[in-house]
């Protein structure tokens, strides 16, 4: 443990920061709106805009709160906390950056766990968080997700993970790529066990978290026009040098192409979870 991330933990608050930016007004980025909306007006809809429906990014904590029944969420594996065993050092040193965004964020890591209800049905869920090092995948997510994956095992849950995430971290190298396979072993374990695994792309969802987790869902859903895929469309192009086909990594795109389940709106996907769960019974 570095000593930029070993202070006490409890001094540090959670923060409330919203994706929506400050001010009763805000203009929708959606294509083709540009609305001027009223910003409580967007909180109550769930972070999605009235007028064309486009899903702003959220945090871990309103993702929890948008899925699960009111006070049933019991956040587990909180004590875990994230290291630098190589040294990292790009434009700042990577002590440093853990420090900052651990402050920012108000949690430990990138990864928020918990057993909740959903619509009345238990649950283990995990939700990657891109306001925490745009969600990307380290050891401490990694383990999170690992250990999310095997206590849904052991008490026989639902497994519902949320992804968000701009991939694997670069600060962790070889430590962070390591996570791809331990999740997978994890999740082969949980399906031979008989569990149902629900897997929720968020935009956006790129990486070693789509070459991993994300995509090995029993049922893979995604929410509207999210970004999902490895490399980038820009990077994509340049290589193939190819113009690419309209809405390509979107995930109507994607539905159409077999590679996900159905898309869901923000507003259906506490349904269409406990209707899943229910099926898998």
């Amino acid at each position: 443990m570095t000593k930029a991330v070993s202070r006490t933990w409890a001094d540090v608050k959670p923060a409330r920061r919203n994706a929506i930016p400050e001010g009763l007004w805000m203009r929708c980025p959606g294509k083709d709106c540009g609305q001027m909306i009223y910003r409580r007006q967007v909180e109550q809809n769930l972070h999605v805009c009235p007028e064309c429906q486009h899903h702003f990014r959220v945090g871990a904590t309103e993702r929890v709160e948008q899925l699960t029944d009111a006070g049933t969420f019991v956040p587990m594996f909180t004590e875990l906390m994230p290291a630098d065993p190589l040294k990292f050092e790009d434009l700042r040193k990577y002590e440093d950056r853990l420090a900052a965004e651990q402050m920012r964020s108000g949690r430990p890591d990138a990864a928020m766990a918990g057993e909740a209800f959903i619509k009345g049905r238990p649950a283990a869920l995990c939700c990657l968080d891109l306001r925490f090092m745009m969600g990307s995948m380290g050891s401490v997510v990694g383990e999170v997700i690992t250990r999310t994956i095997e206590h849904a095992t052991e008490r026989n849950l639902p497994l519902i993970i949320v992804s968000g995430s701009g991939g694997a971290r670069m600060q962790e190298s070889g430590l962070s790529l390591m996570q791809m396979a331990k999740t997978s072993a994890a999740l082969a374990r949980f399906d031979d066990a008989g569990g149902v695994y629900i897997s929720i792309l968020t935009d956006p969802t790129t990486g070693g978290v789509t070459a991993s987790f994300a995509m090995l869902g029993d049922v893979i859903i995604a929410e509207p026009n999210a970004l999902i895929g490895f490399a980038g469309p820009r990077v994509i192009q340049q290589t193939i040098r190819q113009e690419l086909p309209e809405g390509f990594q979107r995930s109507e795109f994607l539905l159409d192409a077999g590679l996900i389940d159905r898309v869901a709106p923000r507003d259906q996907l506490r349904t269409e979870i406990a209707r899943i769960i229910d099926y898998a019974r």
